[in-house]
């Protein structure tokens, strides 16, 4: 991710501003998708240098550094991104921006990104947008929590279809672990903070996710749509493609 300091100084030359940025505009060549750019811990001003230089290059010809995802990014944020970027696609609950809009055409193995609760969906679609951003067919599956098992049995079907699924929630965080025993595929694990008391913002769902008893699950941070996204979009790459 790119970082900065508080100042924005110096023009930019190929991604780089002195003192407060150096792009990564290789990644996509070397790792198969370009730079993410976390915006919460950054100023307004500083967001809007980033957009900006992305702008610069491209004018400049370089058409090779999409698409670029900006996260975390709230309404002031984005709106000094879109300033820059216009023509930029925003999901205000995702609170995630990714330019140019259109995701590149999908290839690999799907990713099914499942919440267990409509509370979960905001970090639930960040991961579903960034794997369909980093080239995977995705698809959203919401509210199968295990207090209606009924809804994820009616669900597995679909679940089965998948080469790698997200599996968002909050409280107790216990529904990767009923999906991964039902599932040949791995399971990305997603704590959210959503909880009342002892749930801790998201503490007690990632240490039951981290003590789940089913095979194949990973678990990342908590909220931490983007790398959710990321991890399946790199596992279910090397899968066949949906209809194959």
């Amino acid at each position: 991710m790119a970082e900065g300091d508080q100042g924005v100084a110096g023009p930019p030359s190929d991604g780089k501003i002195d003192g407060f940025l150096d792009l990564d505009l290789d990644r996509a060549s070397r790792r198969g998708a370009p730079e993410a750019v976390l915006c919460d811990a950054k100023s307004i001003e500083q967001v809007a240098a980033i957009a900006t230089e992305y702008a610069r290059l491209h004018a400049t010809g370089r058409d090779d550094l999409g698409p670029v995802l900006f996260t975390r990014a709230d309404q002031a944020r984005a709106d000094a991104i879109l300033a820059a970027l216009p023509g930029a696609f925003h999901d205000p609950d995702a609170r995630l921006l990714a330019w140019p809009a259109q995701a590149p055409e999908a290839t690999g193995g799907l990713v099914i990104v499942a919440c267990a609760g409509t509370s979960d969906l905001p970090v639930a679609k960040e991961a579903e947008l960034t794997a369909r951003y980093l080239g995977r067919p995705t698809r959203l599956i919401a509210d199968i929590g295990i207090a209606g098992l009924h809804r994820l049995l009616s669900r597995l079907p679909e679940l089965r279809e998948a080469a790698c699924v997200v599996v968002a929630a909050g409280m107790d965080g216990a529904l990767p672990t009923v999906v991964a025993g039902q599932i040949s595929a791995p399971v990305v694990a997603l704590p959210t903070s959503v909880g009342y008391g002892v749930a801790s913002g998201g503490v007690t769902a990632a240490l039951t996710m981290l003590s789940a008893c089913a095979p194949g699950i990973g678990v990342v941070n908590i909220d931490n749509g983007y790398g959710a996204g990321h991890l399946a979009a790199q596992i279910a790459r090397w899968a066949p493609e949906v209809g194959e």
